[in-house]
């Protein structure tokens, strides 16, 4: 069956992403000369290209324009803005209304209709992964052929002189390539499946991963205030979410501390304010708690009965910084009483040398506390470090994860003297490193070939179940839109 799914997978994608490269109306000259008012890059920046350098009449030393004294990408009277700022430049968008540093680097199909600008952004990992290689019977892991993917479409224009509209639509197709309880990953936790948590398994993605609207009306070059409302979408928590993120798009594994950091970026009902000074944004967010259920293919109810606030500040063209705070009600199914109150920290780096060549990275910290019944759990940490290298075609990059998480999380039941469950933290330490090489480009589209392999140290009282040195490792063939170039 799994087979079956992967060659009808492959046929189909192979199809599909040239037909979308071609949907591409124009050269890279000429999108230069007929860009649109504003990036539809809404939402979730698919990393790669470089910035436009000398696209502006204002363009700045690496190709950063606004927010760093300069407007916006301008090209004539057509300039190429932020999702969320007619005085940003494009490449400050992250997921959601998250930043990413000006210099991110972008991969997407650009077509323009009227004052319309549109992108296509996706990613495709055809692979084979197994984890805990060599472990002995009893012990944890597991193996399979499969394709984790995300494909999102952005339409932007101007609305007057000061209006910016922005909208986002996203879709996974992990029901269909993952199954209902989602890919084996060892230490892994969050969500649930069939009445059981999942655990050392990623979830999948719903089908609809982001509907949303966004307008943004500008006070003056410095300031400006945005409303953003998604039926799925993302709150103000966290950074530029992982299936976006430049320095872990290599990786096609999420992140162990997803639900952590930055589990909030599918939320069916969320409703964003957002105050723009200079280089610093203030957001709030009302938003479901709930996290989205098994049934990945319909809408959730929304409940707005959670907020979140977060403040971002970009201080140079290469860092984005932004603490978060979210109070979440009942995120768990399984757990309908709980609560929990979230804290994230993060930088996000992204420098370029030359054409297709760079280095980004994350550092990302967060903190969940359950709160139950007026009783509050210890705190669990995570910690997340991560880079990307890309030289051209190659490109090597790493991860280092530390997360803490509970018995009940991993699902080994503890009982003290009056038989009444205890809660206990377990330490886990991950290191990933990987290599992959860009084989083709057809059609405006890379092919990738990549392996990587992550080395596990669990806390000593998890070894029984996964082996004192746990090692897992994959291949995958990633196909993704090429780096955008905006023309001289």
């Amino acid at each position: 069956m799994r087979s079956a799914f992967s060659t009808t997978l492959v046929l189909s994608l192979l199809l599909t992403f040239p037909v979308l490269g071609q949907h591409q109306h124009s050269t890279t000259a000429d999108t230069a000369r007929r860009a649109a008012p504003a990036n539809p890059h809404a939402g979730h920046v698919m990393p790669g290209s470089p910035a436009p350098a000398d696209t502006s009449r204002h363009a700045m030393p690496g190709g950063q324009h606004a927010g760093h004294d300069m407007g916006g990408m301008d090209h004539g009277d057509m300039p190429m803005s932020h999702a969320y700022s007619r005085s940003l430049p494009m490449n400050r968008n992250g997921s959601g209304t998250a930043w990413n540093p000006d210099n991110t680097p972008m991969y997407m199909w650009m077509s323009h209709h009227g004052k319309w600008m549109v992108m296509n952004h996706g990613a495709v990992y055809l692979r084979y992964t197994r984890q805990n290689l060599g472990r002995s019977s009893g012990q944890r892991g597991g193996s399979t052929f499969d394709a984790p993917n995300w494909f999102m479409t952005m339409a932007q224009r101007p609305i007057g002189q000061k209006g910016l509209l922005n909208l986002t639509a996203m879709i996974s197709l992990d029901p269909l390539t993952e199954g209902g309880n989602g890919y084996p990953l060892l230490f892994q936790s969050g969500e649930a499946y069939q009445g059981q948590p999942l655990v050392d398994r990623q979830h999948p993605h719903d089908l609809f991963s982001a509907l949303s609207i966004g307008y943004t009306h500008a006070f003056s070059p410095d300031v400006d205030l945005t409303a953003y409302v998604g039926y799925p979408g993302e709150p103000a928590i966290g950074p530029v979410a992982f299936m976006h993120r430049i320095s872990a798009m290599p990786n096609p594994d999420a992140a162990l501390g997803h639900h952590w950091q930055d589990a909030t970026h599918i939320t069916f009902g969320v409703a964003t304010l957002g105050l723009r000074y200079k280089q610093f944004r203030l957001e709030g967010s009302n938003f479901t708690g709930r996290e989205p259920d098994e049934h990945r293919y319909g809408f959730d109810r929304p409940r707005a009965d959670s907020w979140a606030g977060r403040l971002s500040w970009n201080p140079t063209a290469a860092l984005a910084l932004q603490v978060s705070r979210a109070t979440i009600k009942r995120p768990e199914e399984l757990h309908p009483e709980e609560d929990v109150k979230r804290t994230t920290a993060s930088i996000i780096q992204s420098s370029q040398w030359g054409e297709g060549r760079y280095i980004t990275s994350a550092l990302v910290w967060g903190m969940n506390q359950h709160v139950e019944n007026g009783h509050t759990d210890p705190a669990a940490h995570s910690v997340l470090a991560e880079t990307s290298v890309q030289l051209g075609k190659p490109a090597v990059y790493g991860r280092y994860e530390f997360v803490q998480k509970s018995n009940e999380e991993l699902r080994i039941p503890l009982f003290g003297p009056a038989d009444e469950e205890v809660h206990r933290n377990y330490t886990i330490h991950a290191l990933t490193l990987g290599a992959n090489y860009r084989v083709a480009q057809v059609a405006k589209t890379d092919l990738v070939l990549g392996a990587q392999a992550t080395v596990y140290r669990p806390d000593q009282d998890l070894k029984p179940l996964y082996g004192s040195t746990p090692v897992s490792g994959q291949v995958y063939l990633r196909l993704s839109p090429s780096l955008m170039k905006m023309g001289r």
